[in-house]
């Protein structure tokens, strides 16, 4: 059983005999001589999906629920499910738009390495692969000359994400996302 300083996104814990999937983390660090280090997480329930925040202590020990990862990829949208397909079986399963929210920024029809995260069965979340391909359909015109290390302009991608690219980059290129981040990382 992991500490709380060591819990990551995404990660399905029990808490309060419930199970909660993690949404975001974030790391407090009070200023006092004895503070110690907070871990404030928003949680959204497998069953229900209402959200709850909750802090925990850096080193206060978090039960992890039971959990698999089956590898999928996009389908179609049905409404507002957003349905993924198994790689193997050919499963189907259905996400809730708002549950995937941030997520579906960085998925398309061409997105690889995605995975599924089941809970009793039941499909709760996506995992994302550390970065991913898209096109940007919209930015200023490329700057000829401009240095790789020089400033940086913002860049629409083709599922609506707005990351800084280089004033080299535009408009039609496919580049690399670093999905943790939200981030450019190179030409694709």
């Amino acid at each position: 059983m992991p500490k709380a300083s060591e819990v990551k996104k995404h990660a399905a814990i029990e808490h309060n005999s419930k199970v909660y999937i993690v949404k975001d983390i974030a790391k407090l660090t009070p200023s006092g001589r004895a503070g110690a280090s907070l871990y404030r997480m928003r949680l959204y329930e497998v069953s229900t999906g209402i959200k709850a925040d909750e802090s925990f202590k850096a080193d206060e020990i978090i039960n992890l629920a039971e959990f698999s990862k089956k590898k999928v990829s996009f389908s179609y949208v049905d409404g507002d499910e957003y349905v993924f397909m198994d790689n193997e079986d050919y499963t189907p399963y259905s996400l809730d738009k708002d549950n995937i929210s941030d997520e579906l920024l960085f998925i398309n029809e061409e997105t690889t390495g995605l995975q599924v995260l089941l809970v009793d069965e039941k499909p709760v979340g996506i995992e994302l692969p550390a970065s991913v391909d898209l096109v940007i359909i919209e930015t200023d015109p490329s700057i000829k000359g401009a240095s790789a290390s020089a400033r940086t302009k913002p860049a629409i991608l083709s599922t609506g994400l707005t990351v800084q690219v280089p004033e080299y980059i535009s408009t039609g290129e496919k580049i690399k996302i670093n999905t943790a981040e939200a981030k450019f990382t190179s030409r694709a």
